[in-house]
């Protein structure tokens, strides 16, 4: 017998024509490119989306096209979450700040049809335009620019292109497993592989990101996403907002320490989410400003590990919470986050402040395991650690453009590549990366790709690039490099190497030169046994 209860699609348009009608006059505060700050609110989001939708539609976009935003979280990205999902189509965000390379492979393998951008960014389109094979339309997320203008040919511009929008139109017909939205990770390993979101996954993740067990959004918050809008949709923090009716502060591309307490001063935000390179600036300019950031309530810490001695600063000196989170692009990326149980009261401070610094537990709709190298599943007693895998309602099946069933493993799980344990309770801690991958400020580098490039130059014989622990980035990459016989190259020539081959700040920060790298029995290098001699080397330890 089958239940009698009304079905209604879990789709996008829910979440914004909820925050439409019930929260209309909560305010979004967005700071735009030019420092000026900008006030709207989820009525006029909504319309404004939905005048996004109506003109994409007069262009030509259709179902399950591809639409790009290279942008800051500011109100006009906003409307183009909105306004590109909700009218049938794909919201495609990408991350800045890859390689031009990684940049025009993530373009032209999605196949987009439109960019939406940042004036910041506007260097980066003029370089790359040539190379995007199936971009139709460039839209400058402001009004006129003839400054830009003469750098892109045929550039539109968003208020003139919305204009050509119907405010009354209607959204369409969406099912809730069509595609929503696309982020491609950072290509840690080979080219970046994107990932495709649907309404009901997106709906999914934005009820439990709401859970108070979670990042417990209300509509009693002023809630601050840090973490860029470009960076798995900002946590999902966008979608949740809307679903709960909750102030946005929007802070732009003024990310620094000084810019944020401001921010967090004048508009009353009570929770703000980002990776701890972020928060080290905030706690400075907080001790500079003489601030108490009395609003503040919890921190919502991801990308990478917290420090102790930082979860401490926000307890002690500003009564803020950190919660730890854990995820990845291929999870939406909410997997985990550290929240005590109610027997956890009991305990003294001390013992509260350890159990938060694991990244937490899974919410209802994921489920977490360890297994060895051969697949079998490991023990949770908070020792044993092992290979951690994932599935639930908003974790890839497979990844864009790959075959049926080549992305997960053969139990049906998702392997994240990280090591952890878990403990009796649930509560997972990261304890390493099986891949040796690098993360930096959030962000990933990948060692294949540093060490591919150093063996490249005539006088490296052999190289190998690690995690060097850093003070401001968490890790910096590191190279060992093996001289070519006879080869008399320095670091400085190494490193400048690598000036036109990497992003910036994936270029390692310094190079040793030894006589041989470790390998065991079959080859491969050792790299723990790197890390354990040079792991410090930067920090002085």
């Amino acid at each position: 017998m089958l239940g009698q209860m009304m079905r209604m699609p879990l789709t996008i348009h829910s979440l914004i024509a909820h925050g439409a009608r019930y929260h209309g006059d909560t305010e979004i505060v967005s700071i735009e490119t030019d420092g000026t700050t900008r006030r709207s609110n989820w009525r006029t989001v909504s319309e404004r989306s939905r005048q996004l939708s109506s003109a994409l539609g007069r262009m030509g976009i259709v179902r399950g096209d591809r639409c790009a935003t290279i942008a800051w979280n500011n109100a006009r990205h906003l409307e183009c979450y909105f306004g590109i999902s909700c009218g049938g189509m794909v919201c495609h965000t990408i991350n800045p700040r890859l390689f031009p390379e990684q940049l025009i492979y993530i373009i032209n393998h999605a196949e987009d049809r439109v960019v939406f951008f940042d004036k910041t960014f506007l260097p980066i389109i003029a370089k790359l335009r040539e190379h995007l094979k199936s971009v139709e339309a460039f839209v400058l997320l402001s009004g006129r620019d003839e400054e830009a203008a003469a750098q892109v040919p045929g550039l539109l511009f968003y208020e003139d292109f919305i204009a050509t929008g119907d405010v009354d139109a209607d959204w369409g017909e969406v099912s809730e497993n069509d595609a929503s939205s696309l982020c491609y990770t950072s290509g840690t390993t080979g080219n970046p592989k994107g990932v495709l979101y649907s309404h009901r996954s997106t709906v999914l993740h934005s009820l439990a990101a709401a859970l108070p067990d979670t990042l417990n959004i209300s509509a009693r918050e002023v809630i601050m996403p840090v973490v860029p809008m470009f960076h798995v949709n900002a946590w999902g923090v966008p979608y949740a907002a809307a679903m709960v009716g909750a102030k946005l502060v929007l802070p732009g591309p003024g990310l620094d320490g000084e810019s944020l307490a401001r921010l967090i001063d004048a508009e009353g935000v009570t929770m703000a989410l980002g990776v701890p390179t972020i928060w080290q600036g905030l706690l400075a300019a907080l001790k500079k400003r003489g601030s108490k950031a009395e609003t503040l309530k919890r921190t919502i810490v991801g990308g990478s590990a917290c420090p102790p001695s930082m979860i401490a600063e926000f307890r002690d000196k500003y009564g803020t919470e950190v919660v730890h989170a854990w995820g990845m692009t291929e999870t939406s990326p909410l997997g985990t986050a550290n929240a005590l149980l109610e027997r956890h009261g009991k305990l003294s401070e001390a013992e509260q402040a350890k159990i938060r610094e694991s990244q937490g537990r899974p919410p209802y709709g994921v489920e977490l395991k360890i297994v060895d190298d051969e697949g079998n599943r490991l023990p949770e007693d908070g020792v044993a650690q092992g290979n951690l895998r994932i599935r639930g309602h908003w974790v890839v099946a497979d990844y864009f453009g790959f075959e049926a069933g080549e992305t997960l493993e053969e139990d049906g799980w998702f392997e994240t590549g990280d090591v952890a344990s878990i403990n009796a309770e649930g509560f997972m801690t990261i304890r390493d990366r099986s891949k040796d991958i690098i993360k930096s400020g959030g962000e990933w580098i990948s060692t294949v790709e540093l060490e591919g490039i150093a063996v490249g130059h005539p006088g490296v014989a052999d190289a190998a690039a690690i995690a060097a622990r850093h003070e401001k980035w968490d890790e910096r990459p590191i190279l060992l490099a093996v001289k070519a016989p006879g080869a008399d190259v320095t670091e400085e020539e190494l490193i400048a190497y690598y000036a036109d081959k990497v992003a910036k700040w994936q270029i390692p920060d310094k190079v040793i030169f030894v006589d041989q790298l470790p390998r065991n029995a079959t080859g491969k290098v050792l790299k723990n046994k790197l890390r354990e001699e040079y792991g410090g080397v930067l920090t002085g330890a």
